[in-house]
């Protein structure tokens, strides 16, 4: 029996766009000769949808949409997530579920047993468990079919919680399926990949039937999915592995033999690098912009994003925008120029110190007295704000913000003036991280002017200033944070690292001084266990920690 994974990047709420998305994949895999199609969770109406299933409208455009998908005359079986209501009138009313289309008919459906309410998860708000999985006969396998979580519960995995129900072994147990298919919408974190196949491996050498695994690809907001589909026989080996951030059709032959992948994931900066990719060319363009603006410092934080840009768009719908004012250095200036004609992006130049000067005279009388300090600083990246946005609506670009993970936590940033911008392309990479994805991007030839990769990282919104004046060594504060946010470890256990705890403190008490500014920031792509935004819920006004 030959299945095809049909890994698909649904727009929410594009019902026609989707329905035609899985009709080509379907017709697709007919023309391959397959016997069965299998698409990813919620595929009809696109992952995560979150409050928009409050709308009756929205549940009856998905349900019609699965209703035309059966009409539409496919001539193989294919398997496709969708969410149905809830025919009991006890619990939530709806069910994130899978239906079975041959012939032109539903012939089968069944649902997600188990509902994650985690980390960017909130399953339990909109859906009640299903009261059974999906099984079915074709080809002499008898198949069961789950949806996303439901494969999370045979081996403890940390951050994810241990429930009372194995819906795969209770379809091994009490259906007696001899093949395993899971469909799901799971979205991309560093080595996640490698973490779904461990388990993929374990329900395959458990119960010595083969694992299949079809996901979704392609950014919706914040939630990168890597598609990554695969199969696991049943000596637990990984037989077949689609393609990574891209739309594919993975086929699998059950009679066939195949040897065992080795190793065939992409080394961590390529991967995070084409997440980046992916998710700033699908926010885009499925918010519906076709050009974007980045503010070029000549720092790395900015030619990295703006290097994005120009993989995710093209260089000609990206502009570049150097804003210098008397504290920009020559060198930031003409290693800003020589970015933006390595990348072939169009470049402008707005120089900031004029209004930086009519801004300071105008305060000047409530000013009086005052010693400059970080008030001035700010204007200037107010200003710089203010300019990409004036830009921005008048030739509808879309503005790039630039602030990596490790200024965002510690709030260096300024509101309304470097967290300007309607996405945060590189908000969830630490600066550590940013430094090696440049030096990825140059790895053939240089892209970013390699003095932008060994000076000290500046602001340059005061004399000789540098980001250590305010903050720790990156390598120090980044492990430091990662050891807060991501593995959310107590003060005295990041101490015990190695680390100073009048460091530690500081960079606690700073991480939580900071959440409202966070909360205000553009949203961000998430490419690490655990971003700043939906999936870490923390209140603004609260006695400051450390916790």
């Amino acid at each position: 029996m030959k299945i095809a994974m049909c890994q698909i990047n649904p727009k929410i709420g594009d019902f026609t766009g989707n329905l035609q998305l899985i009709l080509r994949a379907a017709r697709g895999a007919e023309q391959r000769g397959c016997d069965l199609a299998v698409f990813p969770e919620m595929c009809t109406m696109g992952y995560p949808p979150r409050d928009l299933l409050e709308h009756d409208s929205f549940v009856k455009a998905n349900l019609s949409t699965l209703e035309q998908l059966a009409r539409e005359g496919v001539n193989i079986p294919f398997l496709c997530g969708y969410v149905d209501r809830n025919p009991s009138s006890v619990g939530k009313p709806l069910i994130n579920s899978v239906a079975l289309i041959e012939k032109g008919k539903i012939v089968s459906k069944g649902g997600k047993r188990l509902l994650p309410s985690y980390d960017v998860f909130d399953e339990t708000r909109y859906f009640e468990p299903a009261q059974r999985s999906l099984v079915f006969n074709l080809g002499g396998e008898k198949i069961g079919v789950t949806i996303c979580e439901d494969i999370w519960n045979l081996e403890h995995v940390p951050g994810v919680p241990t429930y009372n129900l194995d819906p795969v072994s209770e379809l091994v147990e009490q259906n007696r399926i001899t093949m395993l298919i899971n469909i799901s919408a799971s979205p991309f974190t560093i080595n996640k990949g490698q973490l779904r196949l461990k388990i993929l491996k374990a329900i395959a050498k458990r119960f010595h039937i083969p694992a299949i695994y079809c996901n979704q690809v392609g950014g919706n907001d914040e939630l990168l999915f890597d598609g990554s589909s695969m199969v696991v026989d049943a000596n637990g080996r990984l037989a077949a592995l689609g393609a990574q951030f891209e739309e594919d059709i993975l086929i699998w032959d059950s009679q066939e033999n195949y040897d065992e992948l080795e190793d065939p994931w992409l080394e961590e900066e390529a991967a995070v690098l084409k997440a980046l990719v992916m998710g700033t060319r699908d926010y885009t363009r499925k918010c519906g912009f076709n050009k974007v603006l980045v503010g070029l410092s000549g720092g790395i934080d900015s030619s990295l994003v703006a290097c994005i840009a120009a993989q995710a768009l093209g260089p000609e719908n990206v502009m570049g925008v150097s804003m210098p004012s008397r504290y920009t250095s020559e060198m930031s200036k003409e290693d800003s120029k020589k970015l933006a004609l390595n990348l072939g992006i169009r470049y402008e130049v707005v120089p900031i110190e004029e209004i930086f000067t009519i801004y300071k005279k105008t305060l000047s009388d409530l000013f009086k007295g005052l010693p400059e300090d970080e008030t001035e600083e700010n204007i200037q990246a107010r200003i710089r704000g203010n300019i990409l946005m004036a830009l921005s609506n008048k030739f509808n670009y879309l503005v790039l913000a630039t602030g990596n993970k490790s200024e965002f936590a510690m709030g260096y940033c300024t509101l309304y003036g470097d967290l300007t911008g309607g996405l945060a392309v590189i908000s969830d990479v630490p600066k550590t991280m940013c430094y090696r994805l440049a030096r990825h991007i140059n790895r053939d030839k240089e892209i970013i002017p390699e003095r932008v990769l060994t000076r000290p990282p500046s602001a340059e919104l005061r004399p000789n200033q540098t980001d250590q004046d305010s903050l720790p060594p990156y390598p120090v504060l980044d492990d430091i944070l990662e050891a807060a946010v991501e593995e959310r470890l107590s003060m005295e256990e990041i101490v015990a690292r190695g680390h100073d705890p009048d460091l530690v403190r500081e960079v606690l008490r700073r991480l939580a001084l900071n959440e409202y500014k966070r909360r205000q920031a553009p949203p961000g792509l998430k490419v690490t266990s655990k971003a700043f935004g939906f999936g870490r819920r923390y209140p603004i006004a609260c006695a400051i920690g450390p916790y």
